[in-house]
């Protein structure tokens, strides 16, 4: 997997929620994720198709995402309700939307659909093609963390 195709997605997610929620986040190490098990409690997660294809997860922490969510709306978020994967869901699109114009201004034409979001203690996150490595990359934020996965491939 080329690191010049992840680099937008990192950098996107990075730009959305310091644009929309007011945080910083520390990169952590990647590392090659070899189970399913989300390193988090709810996980958006979309689809990539045309000269790049694969998907992107964001798994988000409780504390970490209802500390974004609050930043986001100004008030205290106490449960991961619908309101809340909805704005995962909305996240999540924002940052692929992002990395999809960084993608595009290098020659990439990459289209995806809306997020499916999952939630819930030791959920899992299913990417697309078993095939295709997945490059995990931890987060830090002052609410906690999250993990951002990657598993894409060039159809160049």
């Amino acid at each position: 997997m080329d690191a010049t195709l992840i680099n937008p997605f990192l950098e996107a997610i990075l730009n959305v929620l310091k644009t929309m929620a007011f945080v910083d986040a520390k990169t952590g190490k990647m590392y090659l994720k070899k189970d399913r098990k989300a390193n988090g409690d709810v996980t958006g997660i979309i689809g990539l198709t045309g000269d790049v294809t694969g998907t992107l997860s964001i798994t988000f922490t409780e504390g970490c995402i209802k500390g974004i969510i609050a930043n986001m709306l100004g008030e205290e978020v106490h449960e991961i309700d619908d309101e809340v994967r909805d704005a995962v869901g909305e996240i999540t699109n924002m940052a692929c939307g992002d990395a999809r114009r960084k993608l595009d201004d290098m020659g990439y034409r990459v289209a995806s659909p809306r997020p499916t979001i999952v939630s819930g203690k030791n959920h899992v996150v299913q990417h697309l093609d078993r095939s295709s490595p997945c490059i995990a990359i931890p987060f830090e934020t002052e609410f906690g963390g999250f993990t951002v996965e990657v598993s894409i491939r060039s159809e160049k």
